[in-house]
């Protein structure tokens, strides 16, 4: 009698973990394919964008919507032939100071590469119209320890000067928290 207790809770466990996985790839089919933006305007060129000085106010909110950070980004971009190096100060709202830079590897007017030093393995960008999708894994430290999340990254280009971005980041396939940046690309006085 208890082997059959025991059984139909192993049934029923697997049942709920078949649903759990069937609605997760469910969830992650529900992203939208970048073709959408093909027509776009005005027509996003990363190289051209990301070049010179950029800067950024965003905030980072839980898997709930609470704003758990703020922070600006000044971004110094510049272009060698194909690659690109995009060197980001970042400051948060609490005093913090972080670093990153990126470096961009343009494969094809469409495609990118991009690392940097908390990245792991390669973030890989496609464009189309006036948006671009970034797709990587970061390993984000938090209180001690550190954490590799994966980012859904999209950017849509407002106009000449403006930029929205954001960012979905998931750990498992699970929802931790979004990140939502506005850009605007400095002009430098003549």
């Amino acid at each position: 009698m208890r082997n059959r207790f025991i059984y139909r809770g192993h049934v029923r466990l697997w049942h709920l973990l078949c649903a759990s996985l069937l609605a997760a790839m469910l969830l992650s089919g529900c992203t939208p394919a970048i073709t959408r933006y093909e027509g776009q305007l005005p027509k996003l060129d990363l190289r051209q964008y990301f070049s010179g000085k950029v800067r950024a106010w965003g905030m980072v909110q839980d898997y709930r919507g609470a704003v758990t950070r703020r922070f600006t980004v000044d971004i110094d971009c510049r272009w060698q032939g194909d690659t690109g190096t995009l060197d980001e100060q970042f400051v948060f709202a609490d005093g913090e100071k972080q670093f990153r830079r990126w470096t961009l590897t343009r494969i094809d007017d469409l495609h990118y590469r991009g690392r940097a030093d908390d990245v792991i393995g390669e973030a890989v960008g496609e464009l189309a119209g006036n948006a671009l999708r970034w797709s990587y894994t970061l390993r984000l430290p938090v209180d001690g320890s550190s954490y590799d999340i994966a980012f859904d990254d999209w950017m849509f280009l407002q106009d000449e000067q403006r930029l929205f971005n954001k960012a979905r980041m998931s750990k498992f396939g699970i929802d931790v928290g979004e990140i939502t940046l506005f850009f605007e690309k400095q002009v430098e006085a003549k």
